[in-house]
């Protein structure tokens, strides 16, 4: 085994696609799978392997469609109100619904259309046609008929047409076994207390439920930790166990990344780096005609690459045609840089605002996988482009429904705890109402709603001069615009710090006098702005205050930056504080407004935030025990343009 193999190749995306299935073919991997003969009962989900006739027809007799009396109809002809015709007992037969009709009878009358007379005969007032109310044998299902055809989706209907049919065994395809292996030193299993530096082993359970997904039987290995000897026997078990193999994290160049020349060592490899992002270490290989698919660590890199290479090799297996993505188009709301040379897959969330559907960025990082939580699809810059424009139209493989798209109200702006609240309570409304929410501040807000990007904006500027929130700017940046700025709540605004405050920290004066480490809000954030004006009424140079240039985009990235120990403290609302079991010195109480065109209040999204404010409700009382928040005005409109 050469332990020490690196190469991270930069392949163009098709060209490796192209080599990959050359590979695979040259294997005989394509349209590999065997067949199996399962009871229909069990077969809902599987594929067929073979077109599925009618051993018998359906119905196999002729059949009552009605409760009533079997009848020749020629023995009803003339009969009418004015002449009934009395039919003695031996020339009818009571029936119910599927009961078999005797050669004899030709038609059935409903029970509603006969009179019985004491002595067992029946009086009809009008006549039957040839068959009336009878189903023929085949009448559904004729023998020897096509019930589903090869390479199908049994559902649960085409079961029961089966099974009427006949059929108890129906040959599917053996869906593809494929072993994930989970790698690293730093994996500990789920509910496990992680202490620093160790990571909760969860990707294996996103890959193998796409795989499920796509039609794949999955075996999930315990993690194995970087060990060289172990992950090679770890691999070589799983060629002799799987038609795939599949191997996450070590596909880098790191000291610990070995999947490469494990792989070189075991078996072939075809690729190793393709020029995508995110996801370029990803590694292809074959070991004795067993594809391997080295996927990176990160969890979106994993996710991607697994999309894009594992997904067509089950689809290939079971001799299928991948299903097309769902595409829809959507103006972009700001500028995407990509690199040259590179097909840069980026995530976005979706939301309609009059009537143009809007796409924004979701997520950066291939390592934040709520990015991917909260994506509603995925935009995909071709190699050669150098990203796309702010309000360029563009297409989006849709990572959610139609439907669940239309129904999303984007709310961009400040960060604020109680939009989280706000999302779960819309959620659960009638009708369901999704939240795309953007941190991007809460002057990003004022841009986005000028734009006509976002339903609604956060917002908490204070105007120095004034005392007041919001208003000037809104008059300086919206003045052409009809809206109305609406108070969601009061909160408290002050320094969070670590539990029990051990550094004593009361003001910036004392973090400077420590040579403490503070972490800030972005360009553009209300809170950034509360801040400056703070520091240049105690004459203080941002300067002077180490991490000032250190920026986060959300209160609970503050406390969180506080309590994983990268800063001393931050500034934020005392509902983060409290959220993470941090203490909070109060400096100030601010007041958060949203900003809403009165062209949108009369959308359904829109005016289910504005009920939900004005009535008092369970929202009210969450919002309340976050802390922090006095809702005395909650849904007042305190200015209108």
């Amino acid at each position: 085994m050469k332990k020490d193999t690196v190469f991270i190749q930069n392949t163009p995306l098709t060209v490796v696609q192209e080599q990959w299935l050359a590979e695979l073919e040259q294997a005989g991997f394509i349209n590999g799978c065997e067949h199996a003969s399962i009871p229909v009962d069990e077969a809902v989900g599987r594929i067929t392997a073979a077109p599925v006739f009618a051993h018998q027809s359906s119905p196999s007799y002729n059949a009552a469609a009605m409760d009533g009396i079997a009848v020749r109809f020629q023995d009803l002809l003339g009969a009418s109100e004015g002449e009934p015709i009395i039919l003695e007992s031996t020339k009818f037969a009571r029936v119910n619904t599927g009961n078999a009709i005797d050669d004899i009878f030709n038609a059935v009358v409903m029970i509603e259309d006969v009179h019985y007379h004491s002595d067992g005969s029946a009086e009809l007032i009008s006549p039957a046609t040839p068959w009336q109310h009878i189903r023929n044998v085949g009448e559904d299902i004729v023998a020897t008929e096509l019930i589903v055809p090869e390479k199908h989706l049994i559902r649960p209907i085409d079961q029961g047409a089966l099974l009427a049919a006949g059929i108890t065994l129906v040959d599917v395809l053996v869906a593809p076994k494929v072993v994930v292996i989970p790698t690293g030193s730093e994996l500990v299993e789920p509910g496990t207390q992680n202490k620093p530096g160790q990571i909760i082993e969860f990707n294996s359970r996103i890959l193998s439920g796409y795989l499920k997904g796509w039609g794949a039987d999955v075996t999930v290995y315990k993690h194995i930790p970087d060990d060289p000897e172990l992950l090679e026997a770890a691999i070589i078990q799983a060629i002799e166990e799987a038609d795939i193999v599949v191997t996450n994290a070590g596909a880098s160049a790191g000291t610990k990344d070995f999947s490469a020349g494990i792989l070189e060592s075991v078996g072939k490899i075809i690729t190793h780096g393709v020029a995508i992002k995110p996801g370029k270490p990803v590694i292809l290989g074959l070991a004795r005609n067993t594809p391997i698919i080295g996927l990176p660590g990160y969890p979106i890199s994993a996710v991607l690459t697994l999309k894009l290479f594992g997904r067509p090799l089950i689809y290939s297996f079971l001799g299928l045609e991948p299903p097309a993505p769902q595409t829809t188009t959507a103006l972009m709301s700001r500028p995407v840089h990509s690199s040259m040379g590179v097909d840069h897959f980026v995530r976005v969330t979706l939301g309609r605002v009059h009537d143009e559907l809007i796409a924004t960025p979701s997520g950066k990082g291939a390592g934040a996988v709520m990015s991917l939580v909260r994506a509603d699809g995925l935009l995909t810059i071709p190699s050669g482009n150098e990203g796309v424009g702010a309000g360029e139209r563009v297409t989006i493989e849709l990572l959610r429904d139609h439907k669940e798209v239309d129904a999303t109200l984007v709310i961009t702006g400040s960060h604020d705890n109680i939009i989280d609240t706000m999302a779960n309570q819309l959620h659960l409304a009638k009708p369901r109402v999704r939240v795309s929410s953007a941190h991007v501040g809460s002057m990003g807000g004022i841009m986005a709603i000028k734009r006509g990007e976002a339903h609604m904006a956060g917002s908490h500027l204070l105007d120095e001069e004034t005392g007041e929130y919001n208003i000037s700017f809104i008059k300086r940046f919206l003045s052409n615009l009809s809206l109305d700025l609406i108070t969601l709540c009061y909160r408290e605004q002050g320094l969070i710090v670590p539990k029990g405050n051990p550094k004593n920290i009361q003001s910036f004066s004392d973090m400077i006098a420590g040579e403490m480490i503070f972490i800030n809000r972005q360009k553009g954030a209300g809170t950034r702005l509360l801040t400056d004006n703070l520091l240049k009424q105690q004459k203080i140079d941002s300067a002077q205050l180490h991490g000032y240039d250190h920026e986060e985009y959300t209160h609970m990235n503050i406390a969180a930056a506080v309590a994983g120990g990268h800063a001393d403290a931050g500034m934020g609302i005392r509902a983060a504080a409290n959220a993470l079991g941090l203490d909070f010195i109060p400096v100030t109480e601010e007041r958060y407004d949203l900003i809403i065109p009165k062209a949108l209040q009369t959308d359904f999204r829109v005016d289910a935030v504005l009920n939900m404010m004005r009535k008092k409700s369970s929202f009210h009382d969450k919002v309340t025990s976050l802390g922090g928040y006095d809702l005395r005005d909650c849904g007042a409109v305190v200015y209108s343009q």
